[in-house]
């Protein structure tokens, strides 16, 4: 039908242009060496009116249109990874519904009759097409030659080829031309800036003009019940996250496991009690419990052979005092770069979060969303290099009084680690797709989006297994 109408329309532009009738149009199936034939009559047109008429009345509408029952229409189409349709799908069979938050669903009938699982969404693209480039040389300039970036150091220069690029981050005082800005605009390439010491200072992106997608948020976010129920869920997912962590870190070691089974009775208390808090309130109460709790376990995660001037004394921020929660702060930083520039590229307001209040810091929504990844994008692998003796303690850190930063050798094998950590793979465990971090941090957001627009319960159903 699609394709009927597709070249209906086609012959009605000619006629209007022509100035003359066009009573007949071809449509070709090479594959098939088919060629259907369409009669453009007065009933085609009048179909083709009614199909306009449909597509401004949803135009107009706040309301998202439901996802299609045919499947095969689904399969080539290019919203595909904006519509989501086979996650909402395994919602409409049950796989999701009516779970316990943080409990992955049993297997289908499918599953249990067949032996096999059912087929895995494979819409929603697994990996990013395009990479981040991060300027960390301060003496750095980054300019324009045709569709490159330039990058021009003491050691030479660097062309990048723009559609390479996703997003370019510039670490401390590293310049970049009107030239290289207006090329990264042009092809939806954002720009941020972070400070020396690791701090998100500010960015440009080209978000998207969708005011109706945004009118939507703001309509269900100024719901106090709405944004506490979302809430509920994304530090359910948090707490559980770190718990499963420690758990999975301290399975098969006696002695870790007793140094902290203070700490893991205290989320596991948490973790009871999230899903009957009754106010934002609450929330942030039983989310510090938790924090102080995981952050007390960290320290037995590291092997004997780290040395103690890598090894954490609590967590402290803003500045951090030791070089474990240097390391930790600057991660920080880097996932808010990610989340701040998908939340834009998905067209959502970052400004208007359910569970950070505003502050000048932070947009909330990004702080809220960064809480689904503080742990597997980038405590996990941090802990592994620090186990690994990955960092050294003179040549990686600034130590000044009151505070630590990276140097610029740190700040690069931090990247290292952070960029390799996007491009690994994991599984989800509801929508049974394998896809990189940085594709999970996109697909977390335009879930959230759907706990608004008639899918609710997708959203912040990741854990690690």
């Amino acid at each position: 039908p699609s394709d009927r109408i597709q070249v209906i329309a086609y012959a009605v532009l000619l006629e209007e242009t022509l100035g003359q009738p066009v009573p007949q149009a071809r449509v070709r199936y090479h594959r098939d060496n088919v060629t259907a034939i369409v009669e453009v009559d007065e009933a085609a047109k009048a179909e083709l009116r009614e199909v306009v008429r449909r597509a401004r009345e949803l135009r107009r509408s706040l309301q998202r249109p439901p996802v299609t029952e045919n499947e095969r229409l689904c399969r080539r189409c290019s919203l595909a990874p904006i519509c989501l349709p086979e996650e909402e799908r395994l919602l409409a069979r049950g796989d999701l519904a009516g779970e316990r938050l943080g409990r992955r669903p049993k297997e289908s009938p499918r599953e249990n009759r067949e032996g096999a699982p059912l087929p895995r969404p494979t819409l929603f693209p697994s990996d990013r097409q395009r990479q981040t480039l991060h300027v960390v040389d301060p003496k750095a300039r980054i300019g324009r030659s045709a569709e490159r970036l330039l990058v021009t150091t003491e050691e030479g220069r660097q062309f990048v080829p723009i559609k390479q690029v996703d997003a370019v981050v510039i670490h401390g005082f590293a310049q970049i031309t009107t030239q290289a800005i207006h090329l990264c605009a042009r092809h939806d390439v954002a720009v941020q800036w972070m400070t020396a010491g690791g701090r998100f200072s500010a960015g440009t992106s080209a978000s998207p003009g969708r005011v109706r997608q945004r009118i939507r948020q703001y309509a269900a976010l100024t719901d106090p019940s709405e944004r506490l129920r979302l809430a509920r869920r994304l530090m359910h997912a948090k707490v559980e996250t770190q718990l499963r962590y420690v758990l999975r870190a301290t399975r098969g070691d006696p002695r870790r496991r007793k140094e902290c089974q203070m700490g893991v009775d205290r989320m596991r208390e948490s973790l009871r009690k999230i899903p009957n808090a009754q106010s934002t309130a609450s929330l942030l109460g039983l989310e510090g419990i938790a924090a102080k709790a995981y952050f007390s376990c960290l320290p037995e995660l590291l092997g004997s052979q780290v040395p103690d001037l890598l090894r954490p004394a609590g967590r402290t921020k803003h500045p951090p005092r030791d070089r474990f929660n240097c390391l930790l702060s600057f991660g920080y930083a880097l996932i808010q770069t990610l989340v701040h520039r998908t939340i834009l590229a998905v067209g959502l307001e970052p400004a208007f979060g359910f569970y950070h209040q505003p502050r000048t810091a932070a947009a909330p929504l990004v702080l809220d969303l960064m809480e689904l990844f503080r742990t597997p994008i980038w405590e996990m692998p941090l802990i592994g290099s620090v186990n690994r003796r990955t960092w050294d303690v003179d040549e990686d850190f600034e130590v000044r009084p009151g505070h630590v930063w990276l140097t610029e050798s740190g700040r690069r094998k931090a990247l290292q680690l952070f960029e390799s950590r996007l491009q690994e793979s994991y599984k989800h465990p509801y929508t049974r797709q394998s896809l990189t971090y940085a594709r999970m941090v996109e697909l977390e957001a335009r879930l959230l989006e759907k706990e608004w627009s008639g899918s609710p319960n997708l959203f912040a159903r990741m854990r690690i297994r």
